[in-house]
């Protein structure tokens, strides 16, 4: 009887939840397809936003890589969704809403397949040479913009800035900020550099009052008395960018002197006022005008400034300082030794500028490197903050467009010809992968479907329009959604246009994403490590509340005590 009395094995941790098989693979598939619902109407000129919530963060978005990056998601098959939309935020700059809708409805179109019990790899195999195919026929399709002259150019990269503004919240004034957009990518030097172009938010006034420096801005730091005093404005300016101290700290805070004889504590005083005006001398001997600095520049050195017509700085933050190096250039000094020509930078001109309720200190006509700056204004903190983000796509666009000068027409018209090709494709093909294909096909038209759902369209009528102008051969080919006539119209000559890079980008990144999904047959997950972990975080967390309420209670420190 012993031999039929098997021991049990226990290959996972007691508790560890596992799931596999058909259920868990749809299981998967359903929870992608709940992340793309909360994203799915954002997509488009008629788009609705999302405000999310975050610890009283307020945030309004309708850009879906802003919007996944917020909603935090556990699911660890919907985070791949999560990251696909970053990575085309990161490398197009567009297209993030699309990316994860067209990903879902991928994995969407298979789920019958797998509930079946066809195998996914054979979907996955369908899936990439649909993608094969849909990569040619973008690239046989594609429509250099490149030639003409420069003004030609020009307007066709604002046709492209204005479409990816169409679905953003200043599409309204997307006449008035895409001329500014392919002016700040167009100052720039041959390799774009996008740390180049600085975006900066100033609350207040309408934003139309938004404008284009040709230069460096940033928001004035705090100063001390005597910096009225200053000329705000020069010529022709030196600069000088020091990561160095203008400032006189108290003894006790510094260093320890022991003296014998109390009269010498007036020569260590004597000393240390003498080095600050070293320094100082120093500075103002190089011949700039234009004093920055990283770390304070106290009273005593404000003055010093404004009493020689110098204007000066301090706590400048980090990265714009480096934007002054690199546009102006010259190079920060960790000492104010040797202060040559050679670690000096210049400009045409400098000025202190009220922007509303703030200053800003604006460096025009860098003589170095070509850098722009944008001062975007509005009402309340989180529009001006959505503002940002838009003009932020639409810069990312357009030096891709710059970059890679092809473009495709939008509205639904590429994918709609895309699909109706695949379709004619998949009828030479024999067996189930004819059926693959045919469901990637259909996939590919819930851009468009999804266009006239957010308008507020009758989207069966529209789909039927779009399907016959396509079938009607290659004078068909560029009609996609017409949003403002409620129809559908050629995007190409109503200049709806889009890089062929976002197209490329976002086909491929879902059709990768869906097949990483579908090859996920077991999730193991242990809820009690999860825990442990938690646990182990909270008490971490209580403990440094603990640490800070023995503070200040009055427990003792490392300090000097106060003198009671």
């Amino acid at each position: 009887m012993s031999q039929y009395m098997q021991p049990t094995i226990l290959l996972l941790r007691e508790g560890t939840d596992t799931s596999q098989g058909k259920a868990q693979l749809i299981s998967n598939i359903n929870a992608c397809a709940a992340v793309a619902d909360i994203v799915r109407t954002t997509l488009g000129p008629r788009g609705m936003d999302k405000l999310i919530d975050d610890k009283g963060k307020i945030t309004i978005s309708n850009d879906g890589a802003t919007i996944m990056k917020t909603l935090e998601i556990a699911h660890p098959a919907a985070k791949t969704l999560v990251d696909i939309s970053l990575a085309q935020d990161g490398e197009v700059g567009d297209g993030t809403t699309s990316v994860v809708v067209l990903a879902s409805q991928l994995m969407d179109e298979a789920k019958p397949f797998v509930e079946e019990g066809v195998h996914p790899h054979l979907i996955i195999a369908a899936y990439r040479e649909a993608t094969q195919k849909v990569m040619q026929w973008l690239d046989e399709w594609a429509i250099d913009i490149s030639a003409g002259d420069a003004n030609d150019r020009r307007e066709t990269l604002i046709k492209c800035a204005q479409t990816a503004m169409n679905s953003k919240l200043i599409a309204n004034q997307k006449d008035f900020f895409g001329p500014m957009v392919v002016d700040a990518v167009l100052s720039l030097d041959d390799d774009l550099p996008l740390n180049m172009i600085g975006l900066k938010q100033v609350q207040g006034g309408a934003i139309e009052d938004s404008f284009f420096v040709k230069g460096v801005a940033f928001k004035k730091t705090f100063s001390y008395a005597g910096f009225e005093q200053q000329p705000k404005q020069f010529d022709d300016p030196k600069i000088v960018m020091l990561n160095v101290e203008l400032e006189l700290k108290a003894e006790k805070d510094n260093a320890e002197v022991r003296i014998e004889d109390p009269t010498e504590y007036q020569a260590i005083v004597d000393a240390e006022w003498n080095i600050i005006y070293q320094k100082l001398e120093k500075i103002y001997n190089s011949g700039a005008k234009v004093v920055l600095s990283k770390l304070p520049v106290g009273d005593l050195a404000t003055q010093y400034f404004a009493d020689r017509g110098v204007f000066c700085a301090g706590r400048v933050p980090d990265e714009d300082l480096k934007r002054v190096a690199r546009a102006c250039g010259g190079s920060v000094q960790t000492s104010v030794n040797d202060l040559n020509e050679s670690v000096l930078g210049s400009c045409k001109r400098f000025e202190e500028k009220q922007i509303g309720a703030e200053r800003y200190n604006i460096f025009e006509d860098c003589t170095q490197g070509k850098a722009v700056t944008m001062v975007l204004r509005g009402g309340a903190e989180q529009f001006i903050a959505e503002c940002e983000r838009s003009v932020h796509d639409a810069i990312m666009i357009v030096r891709r467009a710059v970059k890679n000068a092809r473009i495709v027409p939008g509205g639904g018209a590429i994918e709609m010809e895309l699909s109706r090709n695949l379709r004619n494709y998949a009828m030479q093909i024999f067996g189930k992968k004819q059926l693959l294909i045919n469901a990637f096909a259909k996939a590919l038209e819930i851009i468009p479907q999804q266009l006239s759902d957010n308008a507020g369209f009758d989207s069966t009528e529209i789909m039927n329009k779009l399907r016959q102008k396509h079938a009607s051969g290659e004078q068909g080919r560029w009609f996609g959604v017409d949003i403002e006539a409620e129809d559908v119209c050629n995007t190409h000559e109503t200049f709806v246009w889009e890089p062929q890079l976002i197209k490329r980008n976002a086909i491929s990144a879902a059709a990768e994403a869906a097949a990483l999904i579908l090859s996920v047959d077991e999730t193991v997950a242990n809820p009690q490590s999860q825990f442990a972990q938690a646990k182990r975080g909270g008490r971490g967390g209580m403990g440094g509340m603990g640490g800070m309420a023995a503070a200040m209670r009055g427990g003792r420190g490392r300090g000097r005590g106060m003198r009671r």
